[in-house]
């Protein structure tokens, strides 16, 4: 299920190709055991990759996204300090092993635009690499600037630059220091979108650079939690589920995900930190207080949709699509 009530497809894959793409990041190619066709997707889609090991995690969905696709291409980091996802793909998963997808959802679409800038870091080029194909295909302007700490370990560099040229600017930080998103971003005629995915650092500092620019929109991406509101308090909060008639008290420290749960609601939930988009419900009435790190400005006044694993209510009662 996807925003609970919207059907999301769920179903085994097998891994057709692994490769090394740069140091400490393997390329996965998936397909269907039985060869049929891989469900539509856009840039910036992810899916959700349901390990063997009983841990889900997501990764962007990269390469030129067409209609009729037999197989999806996934690049994944291994982070040596992570929660053990990523090792456990470096060890288990090789060339013919299977595994199973749920998605894929899409909370970072390209939305029309007379121009694009795009700006990734480390892995986040695996969005970026899909959204740039689609501008080009699309003959829109567009320039990449492209960072991660040295050239070894950036993914896909070589294709980039092969087939883009000098739209594609590479500064690892070893050579070149930190993305000058200043410099990158001053010239952007009106109009222009900004697209930037990657560590948290390099996302506060597009926030931050955006913040003074007119003709800068910005849209990123998270991987993982934005962070939280040193001073935030969580309150008792009341949630009716709208399709049982059930209202529920969710005390401090519970989640709305788990109280809904405990309650019988079923809803698909995976990263529980507000980053992957799974557990998206819809709002009938009430006001969220969103702290997931998916919805966007726009979205979050809009009230209509909230990530229950970590938003609450902002006073009074919320009625939920549950």
């Amino acid at each position: 299920m996807s925003q609970n009530g919207h059907a999301e497809p769920e179903f085994d894959v097998v891994v057709t190709e692994r490769r090394d793409e740069a140091e400490d990041v393997v390329v996965l190619r998936l397909a269907r055991p039985d060869g049929a066709g891989m469900p539509e997707w856009q840039p910036g889609a992810h899916i959700d990759l349901v390990l063997d090991c009983g841990l889900v995690r997501q990764y962007s969905l990269t390469g030129s996204a067409s209609s009729g696709e037999s197989s999806w291409e996934i690049a994944v980091l291994r982070e040596h300090h992570g929660r053990g996802g990523s090792q456990w793909i470096f060890d288990s998963l090789q060339a013919a092993s299977k595994a199973r997808v749920r998605g894929p959802r899409n909370h970072f679409a390209l939305e029309p635009a007379p121009n694009y800038l795009f700006v990734a870091g480390g892995i986040g080029i695996t969005p970026i690499r899909a959204m740039v194909a689609a501008a080009e295909r699309a003959g829109i302007p567009w320039r990449l600037l492209y960072g991660g700490r040295r050239a070894s370990s950036m993914a896909y560099v070589d294709e980039l630059v092969s087939n883009y040229g000098d739209k594609v600017l590479i500064r690892p930080e070893d050579q070149f220091g930190l993305l000058d998103l200043a410099g990158f971003v001053t010239a952007a005629p009106p109009g222009t979108k900004l697209y930037c995915c990657g560590p948290e650092p390099l996302l506060a500092a597009a926030e931050r650079q955006c913040t003074t620019e007119v003709a800068c929109d910005l849209r990123i991406e998270r991987f993982s939690a934005r962070p939280a509101e040193p001073d935030i308090v969580d309150r008792e909060c009341e949630v009716e589920l709208a399709q049982t008639g059930v209202t529920l008290t969710v005390e401090p420290g519970v989640s709305i995900l788990a109280a809904a749960e405990e309650a019988g609601a079923f809803v698909t939930s995976s990263c529980e930190e507000g980053t992957c988009g799974s557990c998206e419900t819809a709002v009938l009435a009430g006001i969220p207080d969103h702290r997931d790190s998916v919805l966007n400005a726009q979205q979050r006044a809009a009230g209509d949709t909230m990530m229950i694993c970590v938003s609450r209510c902002a006073g009074g009662k919320l009625v939920l699509d549950l």
